[in-house]
C-alpha cells in the first residue's frame, strides 16, 4: 500500500503544479511553453504508469462488499463521464454548463468507482482522485474569479462530436480496454 500511496502523491503533485500560484508560469519562463508542455506530459504520463502499476500490485484487503447494483450505476455513470471528458477537449454546451469538464468526469469516475470497489486499494485510489477533483475544483474556481473561463463556444457541433467520441470511448473500454489496461473485464 505504501507504493500506492507513493504513486498516488507523485500523480497529483505533478498535476498540481498549476494550481500553484506563480509555479506553472515560472516553469514556462524558465523552460518556454512546449518545454514545460513536453515536461508536463511526460511527467504525466510518468507518474500515471507508476499509478496504475502500484495499484496493480497492491494487495487485495477487502473493506466491503458493494452490492450488484453499484456496478449497473458505474456503467451507466462512466458512459455520461466518458462524454463529459471529451466535452473538455471540445468545447460546446457541455463545457460552458460546466466550465471544468475534465474535473466533473474525474470526480465522476471516481464516486463510482468507489460505490463499486470495496477494497483498501480501490478506497485509496479513487478516494484520492476524488479529493483530488474537489480541491482542484475548489482552486479553479478561484482562478476562475481572476481569469474567467471563456463564455464563447464553438456550439452544438463540438457537443455532438463529443458525444459521438464519448460513445466510442465507452464502447472500446466496455469491449476490451479496461480489461487489457486494468485487468477486470466489464463484460461476460
Amino acid at each position: 500500500m505504501i507504493l500506492l500511496i507513493l504513486g498516488l502523491v507523485a500523480f497529483f503533485a505533478v498535476h498540481l503544479v498549476s494550481a500553484v500560484p506563480g509555479l506553472r508560469a515560472g516553469l514556462v519562463r524558465k523552460f518556454g511553453e512546449i518545454g514545460y508542455k513536453v515536461f508536463f506530459s511526460i511527467a504525466s504520463l510518468a507518474t500515471l504508469v507508476f499509478l496504475i502499476w502500484t495499484y496493480a500490485q497492491a494487495p487485495l484487503v477487502e473493506i466491503w462488499t458493494p452490492p450488484p447494483w453499484t456496478r449497473l450505476v458505474a456503467m451507466v455513470a462512466m458512459l455520461v463521464a466518458l462524454i463529459v471528458l471529451m466535452g473538455a477537449f471540445f468545447p460546446g454546451a457541455i463545457k460552458q454548463q460546466l466550465k471544468h469538464p475534465m474535473l466533473a468526469a474525474i470526480k465522476i469516475w471516481a464516486i463510482v468507482h468507489l460505490l463499486a470497489n470495496g477494497d483498501l486499494a480501490g478506497m485509496l485510489l479513487f478516494g484520492g482522485f476524488l479529493a483530488y477533483g474537489v480541491i482542484n475544483r475548489v482552486a479553479a474556481r478561484r482562478r476562475d474569479e481572476y481569469m474567467p473561463v471563456s463564455s464563447v463556444r464553438a456550439g452544438w457541433r463540438n457537443d455532438l462530436i463529443a458525444v459521438v467520441l464519448g460513445l466510442a470511448l465507452y464502447a472500446a473500454f466496455v469491449g476490451f480496454l479496461h480489461e487489457r489496461l486494468i485487468g477486470v473485464a466489464l463484460t461476460g
